[in-house]
């Protein structure tokens, strides 16, 4: 006798047919809810405000907003803090940030290993950018040091970078003091025949270096890439050997994310996106170069873009 196919389902629940429909149900469930939750997507689980860590650089402030902008669009209340690399790892460890979004590995400080270790600051993972360190100059320098970027050439050449303030010694720019003095010390305490002299800001560093560029003036500085900078300025990088980038943490860094470890029980859901947020070189460069040289507002520029890709960042909150 021939049974028909629903009751063959309904005594059989091994059918192949009756699981595919099961599977099917299961699939349209999980759209429905992904549908339900773009659409209504006011998910934030308390009024406190989530504090997230700014720091000097135009770079990092365009990370921070970015996330800050999609954590209000789920109904967070955002503050920022203002803080150096180092004191951000201590504000983290103990409540005070809940999360600082673009941390360099191989400018810590004395904290953050530390803290990271004992699981005071949970690491979110990777932010995606591909990151460069290490002692710049304007391509003109090439000319009058003909041997860069060989490091012996280079310290050949160390009057060739002198200023009158600094001869016979080569004038160095490094980082601004707050930033931590990583080039400085290498120059002292390998005794190299340069002068090294802490830049004010990273907008001083950039005028520096325009003017460097314009005026074909000596220089050779303390920077890093990704930075917009760099498409616009034709530059070399001084090719410093790996014993010494190892000793003095200026080998290439990973960029990472690290977090308060309370976020996840207090704000599940951000910790979700938070943990999932990933950015570009290219991105954050076309969004610092709107900032620094089309003077647009931060904030504008980082809600503009989340606008724009709320399909890309609302998958980190699945």
């Amino acid at each position: 006798m021939m049974i028909p196919v629903a009751a063959r389902m309904r005594s059989d629940p091994s059918s192949p047919v009756r699981l595919t429909l099961v599977i099917v149900c299961i699939a349209l469930s999980s759209v429905g809810l992904t549908l339900r939750a773009a659409a209504d997507v006011k998910v934030a689980e308390n009024a406190q405000p989530i504090l997230l860590a700014l720091h000097e650089w135009t770079g990092q402030q365009v990370t921070t907003r970015l996330a800050g902008s999609m954590l209000e669009v789920l109904g967070y209340r955002v503050e920022y803090l203002t803080a150096g690399a180092y004191t951000a790892a201590l504000a983290l460890a103990n409540g005070e940030l809940a999360a600082s979004l673009e941390v360099w590995s191989n400018n810590l400080g004395e904290h953050y290993p530390r803290l990271l270790a004992s699981g005071q600051i949970e690491r979110l993972g990777e932010l995606g950018l591909v990151a460069q360190e290490g002692w710049l100059y304007p391509q003109h320098m090439a000319k009058a040091c003909p041997g860069l970027p060989a490091w012996q050439a280079f310290l050949g050449c160390s009057r060739t970078f002198a200023t009158p303030e600094t001869w016979p010694l080569g004038r160095f720019v490094d980082y601004p003091a707050e930033w931590g003095a990583r080039a400085s010390r290498l120059i002292e305490e390998e005794a190299l025949p340069f002068a090294a002299i802490p830049g004010g800001s990273e907008g001083a560093m950039l005028a520096e270096m325009r003017s460097a560029t314009v005026r074909r003036t000596p220089l050779v500085m303390m920077f890093w890439a990704p930075h917009w900078v760099l498409s616009r300025i034709e530059h070399g990088w001084v090719e410093i050997p790996e014993p010494l980038r190892a000793r003095y943490g200026l080998e290439r860094p990973s960029v990472f994310k690290a977090a308060w470890p309370g976020l996840r029980a207090r704000w599940p859901t951000a910790h979700r996106l938070l943990s999932g947020f990933t950015l570009d070189n290219d991105t954050q460069q076309r969004l610092v170069n709107r900032i620094d040289n089309h003077g647009e507002p931060l904030q504008a520029v980082a809600r503009q873009w989340v606008t724009e890709h709320r399909a890309t960042w609302m998958l980190w909150v699945q």
